[in-house]
């Protein structure tokens, strides 16, 4: 929908403002009211601060990260003691994170009690949704970037910040319009994220029922495989059947070559260039990014490390971080080195795409999830993974399963990807809503919603 401009404008003297409508006033937010800091020191590490029936919540940046438009809920509540050391808001009050989330608007609907980490507004007597919505176009911080980057805000650079004020009657008309507007927007963004993760659980159950069952009926006619072949009783326990002419093998007798990659002092084999010096971060599921990781030098890797030194073919399996997640050493990277990761040696009595099929299915991820330990970063070892058992077929049946899960799932991630598009789209033309409204660059007065 096109929406009207006012009818006259003027300058507005601030860059990110541009020309805003005649009738509008023009001030920096310090002459609307006073930008104060949130109490320092913060009441932490005493357990005499805190109270679970205290009167006032304990507002931390990760509450308001977490919330919307509303802080409803905190996970800490000042006991009267730590409330008397902390600056109290109100229902109804806004403030704004310059730590952390920094730049993240909130309006209270609880009192509440704000750290230094934030600024608030005590004598704001306009629309606290209009300047919300004000900070949430994310347009006045342009310029206040540190080093170009990061947000650098503080009582002063927020004070400053130059806005345009419609009267109260004409702020509210346009907080509805964006509450109502924003609201539908946010209602198809949210459809089509659950489109991305029903997409993504066809990916995972497509997978799961191919590594342990086999093709798709029809798939397997076009494959020469028989379509329903006979079952049989697995005899373990992360799956109960398979077909008759597979075999259960463990990973051990899969590949008679599984080892790890450097795990001793693994820095001080980085050097500036050389081949590719793989961490767990740089594996995903099937893919390994080799243009943004470390690298050590080709000689060490070939004398030094050649036990962890690897060939295309070879498997990477990511023991520390995302355990579980594999895939295969292709020609790009063929001699580059790892640290830490698992390395499942190449064979020809196994086709690797597959086997990488099997591990980052559901059978290898729930044995990844009965052996692994770690509170902060879960990891497994290898001593337990070569016992991990998986579904077994002939050689030319795994090849062929490996090549139909490679085009079903390049489908699968086209329409994920088009569907990630939509959902860049409508975050824009969210944002874009919001500047004009607020910017006046729109007249969005007795619009019905």
């Amino acid at each position: 929908m096109k929406y009207a401009a006012y009818s006259e404008y003027k300058p507005s003297g601030a860059e990110w403002l541009g020309e805003v409508p005649k009738h509008w006033t023009i001030k920096a937010i310090k002459w609307e009211s006073p930008v104060q800091r949130g109490a320092s020191p913060r009441p932490i590490d005493d357990p005499v601060y805190f109270e679970d029936e205290g009167e006032y919540a304990w507002v931390r940046i990760s509450d308001v990260t977490e919330a919307g438009t509303y802080l409803e809920k905190t996970e800490q509540r000042l006991s009267s003691e730590g409330s008397a050391l902390s600056v109290k808001l109100n229902a109804g009050d806004i403030f704004l994170s310059i730590a952390g989330s920094v730049g993240k608007a909130c309006i209270s609907r609880i009192k509440c009690c704000i750290h230094d980490g934030f600024v608030y507004f005590p004598r704001w007597k306009s629309d606290p949704k209009f300047l919300y919505y004000i900070f949430a176009s994310g347009e006045p911080y342009k310029g206040l970037g540190k080093m170009g980057t990061q947000l650098n805000l503080n009582t002063d650079t927020v004070g400053s910040i130059v806005i345009g004020f419609p009267g109260l009657e004409e702020q509210v008309e346009i907080t509805c319009f964006l509450d109502a507007k924003t609201a539908q927007i946010d209602a198809l963004i949210d459809k089509k994220r659950s489109l991305i993760e029903t997409l993504k659980e066809k990916r995972s159950a497509l997978i799961s029922r191919v590594v342990t069952r086999g093709l798709p009926p029809e798939a397997a006619k076009a494959a020469g495989l028989g379509p329903e072949p006979a079952m049989k009783d697995s005899g373990v326990l992360w799956f109960s059947e398979l077909p008759e002419h597979w075999s259960v093998l463990r990973l051990k007798h899969i590949s008679s070559r599984t080892t790890v990659g450097v795990v001793v002092n693994p820095s001080t084999y980085v050097t500036d260039d050389g081949v590719p010096f793989l961490l767990g971060g740089d594996i995903r599921e099937f893919t390994i990014d080799s243009q943004n990781c470390n690298r050590c030098s080709d000689v060490v890797s070939q004398t030094e490390l050649r036990k962890s030194r690897l060939v295309t073919g070879d498997l990477v399996v990511v023991r520390v971080g995302y355990p579980g997640v594999a895939a295969v050493v292709t020609e790009e990277v063929d001699g580059a080195n790892c640290a830490s990761m698992m390395i499942v040696g190449r064979s020809d009595r196994f086709c690797s795409q597959w086997l990488a099929y099997a591990i980052n299915g559901q059978v290898g991820r729930d044995q990844v999830e009965i052996v692994q330990y770690g509170a902060a970063q879960k990891q497994f070892n290898i001593s337990h993974a070569v016992d991990f058992s998986f579904p077994f077929p002939p050689l030319d049946e795994q090849r062929k399963i490996a090549v139909f899960l490679d085009f079903e799932l390049a489908v699968l991630e086209s329409m994920v990807a088009k569907v990630e598009a939509v959902i860049h789209r409508l975050t824009e033309y969210r944002q874009s809503l919001i500047t004009a409204a607020v910017t006046g660059k729109i007249d969005v007065r007795r619009i019905a919603a």
